[in-house]
């Protein structure tokens, strides 16, 4: 919503606070050697998000978060703010780093990456204010619409089909200002941004026709793949909500709106007209207390939207801090987990070392213990009788034997499991390897959880190529996924590997007996943070990690469900030494 208009001699004292607080930092940070600015780029006509001011300066909420963050990250940025589509086009090409509001859709998620969410935006179609009544997007087609080119709304529709008479305009006050002269019969803005042009430019004849025809997540958006850059802005996104900058910046700029101070000039020019009848006066009165009554009623509904909607945003990142702190966690136990298997190991080296001693030496004394066995009969050893002794004997240091390099076996997976991964995905792999290293890592929770788990590993599998640590980490999810889904151990897991010839592709299959996936949940399974284990303490994460894993492999997961059980697919291109070379 448009931010409160401050006293000039109040912000005039606010820019010199801010100048003798900020100049000297800045110069220490364009001082210190090392330390590359990041260009932030942005939309120059998109109050109060982010606008030019008068003074020619970048301004706006967006502007003072970016501000904010980079302060409590120690980075330094500069901005660059121009034409949306401009500006789109300029974080592809590499002459911006990242664009400090994008309202998030499926279809650009392919082309950036996107932070936690800082803000929603909600888009409302605006008119003038003698236009017919309109109640949904349907009853725009065949009228001529104005939208901002490039913006997410021109998506929107044109995705909804109310693209035909569509006006693109380089800014929505441009699309504002078509519709209140008469050359569009319509406009689709944001409601925040469009409330505030039509007070800034005194828009008087246009307004809100339809509210919340779509609501949008507004995000910090970077060019795909540099996650360091956007990992930095979601770990200062969530530094200023626990310290309360986010809300000060938020209150600042998209705050409620103070009530519009009444027109007493107005008010006193008809009470003079005495010569209306008392009749009209009191219809008057009535139909002006039901107005705003009705003004009331909208204005407690844009509140109440805009509580929930703080709230959904402080919950994802809270989320999102939650992740960072089991990352923090697994790092951790990584450290631990090798450190353990190395004192692991030594034991372990010595069980393997002392038992084919002990068992040579069994051999070459049997001969005489038989021999004495023959001539003098039974005997004792070792407390029991030397007839029964002489079978359990050999049986035991096999079986000495086998654990110890069980255990050695184990350990090594775990040690790889936990190794830091500072590999690219440019291993020439096995996929029957990573995955009986991965059943080996949590075969105590498939043994809890079923008496029925079966693995079938087709011969002369063809090698792929990849990160083995990762694909393991797939594998590992999965598995438990289908444990967790297990109502009782008499219900069956079963996984099967084999080359499709067809498609060139390694496929890894795994059927659980499970309770299922509802069917209206199958689509969302891969989204971040959604998930069906919440009171089991589940993140909403394993699934999102597990495909962004698989999709780098230039692989597909996929998911089926009849309601009494799970198929899960993963399929991963056959590596071809000629195409490498």
């Amino acid at each position: 919503m448009p931010c409160r208009r401050r006293q000039p001699l109040v912000v005039l004292a606010q820019m010199l606070l801010w100048a003798l607080l900020v100049v000297p930092v800045c110069g220490a940070a364009e001082s210190a050697a090392g330390v590359r600015t990041v260009i932030v780029g942005g939309d120059r006509d998109y109050p109060p998000y982010e606008f030019i001011d008068k003074s020619g300066h970048p301004a706006g909420y967006n502007v003072d978060l970016t501000r904010a963050i980079a302060d409590v990250m120690g980075m330094k940025v500069e901005f660059r703010l121009g034409g949306w589509s401009g500006m789109r086009s300029a974080l592809q090409s590499g002459k911006v780093d990242v664009l400090q509001g994008m309202s998030y859709s499926q279809e650009r998620s392919s082309e950036v990456d996107f932070s936690v969410p800082h803000a929603v935006v909600n888009h409302a179609v605006f008119a003038r204010k003698d236009s017919p009544y309109v109640s949904s997007l349907d009853d725009l087609k065949g009228k001529t619409v104005a939208v901002h080119r490039a913006g997410i709304m021109h998506d929107y529709l044109v995705r909804q089909g109310v693209g035909g008479k569509l006006t693109l305009t380089d800014t929505p006050a441009d699309a504002l200002r078509m519709v209140a002269s008469g050359r569009a019969d319509f406009a689709v803005v944001a409601i925040v941004p469009g409330m505030y042009m039509i007070r800034e430019l005194k828009l008087s004849n246009l307004v809100p026709v339809l509210r919340n025809v779509a609501t949008h997540r507004y995000c910090y958006a970077v060019k795909k793949g540099n996650a360091e850059l956007l990992s930095r802005f979601n770990e200062g996104l969530a530094i200023l909500k626990k310290t309360g900058q986010y809300d000060a910046i938020h209150n600042r700029w998209l705050g409620v709106v103070e009530p519009q101070t009444i027109d007493w000039w107005t008010f006193a020019k008809y009470a003079a007209v005495v010569v209306v009848p008392l009749v009209l006066l009191l219809g008057g009165f009535a139909l002006w207390s039901r107005t705003l009554h009705r003004q009331v009623a909208l204005r407690t509904a844009d509140l109440t939207r805009e509580i929930a909607e703080r709230r959904q945003v402080e919950e994802e990142l809270r989320l999102n801090q939650q992740q960072l702190v089991q990352a923090d966690k697994m790092a951790a136990l990584g450290v631990l987990v090798s450190g353990v298997a190395h004192e692991i190991n030594n034991p372990t080296g010595v069980i393997l070392l002392e038992v084919p001693i002990l068992k040579r030496f069994h051999d070459d004394s049997v001969k005489i213990l038989e021999r004495y066995y023959e001539e003098n009969g039974d005997f004792s050893c070792g407390g029991l009788p030397y007839s029964r002794m002489r079978q359990e004997i050999p049986r035991s240091l096999e079986k000495i034997q086998d654990a110890g390099k069980r255990i050695k076996r184990i350990v090594a997976d775990l040690k790889d499991f936990a190794r830091r991964d500072e590999t690219d995905c440019n291993e020439i792999l096995d996929l029957n390897a990573a995955a009986k290293a991965a059943v080996r890592l949590v075969e105590p929770t498939i043994h809890k959880a079923t008496t029925r788990f079966s693995a079938e590993y087709r011969k002369s599998l063809p090698r792929i190529r990849g990160n083995r640590q990762r694909i393991e980490q797939v594998l590992v999810n999965l598995i438990l996924n289908a444990c967790q889904a297990l109502p009782d151990p008499e219900r069956a897991i079963e996984l099967t590997t084999w080359h499709d010839v067809f498609r060139n592709q390694v496929v890894l299959r795994l059927r659980d007996q499970g309770t299922g996936i509802a069917p209206e949940h199958l689509s969302r399974l891969t989204d971040p943070f959604f998930t069906t284990k919440q009171d089991q303490g589940g993140t909403g994460l394993g699934l999102s990690v597990s495909a962004g894993i698989v999709k780098e492999h230039g692989g597909n997961l996929q998911f089926e469900s009849n309601g009494e059980g799970t198929t899960v697919t993963l399929t991963l291109p056959v590596y071809h030494e000629e195409n490498n070379a």
